[in-house]
């Protein structure tokens, strides 16, 4: 069963939700993208810090708990 994501701010939910999940994978060294790390695009979007410190901004930002 899928689901749409028909509005702007639901598409850019989503990112930031596949964003935060990759980028626990790499601090588990896991790579996701074979060209652009997550922490490069995060930082790009103005993100700042360590990958901890960011996973721990989106999750905030995204209502998670970092585990």
């Amino acid at each position: 069963m899928g689901f749409i994501l028909d509005t702007p701010e639901q598409i850019q939910a989503y990112r930031m939700l596949t964003l935060y999940h990759g980028l626990k994978l790499e601090i588990k060294g896991i790579k996701v993208n074979r060209n652009t790390s997550i922490l490069k695009i995060l930082k790009k979007m103005g993100y700042t810090g360590t990958r901890q410190k960011i996973l721990e901004q989106l999750a905030k930002e995204l209502g998670k708990e970092v585990n």
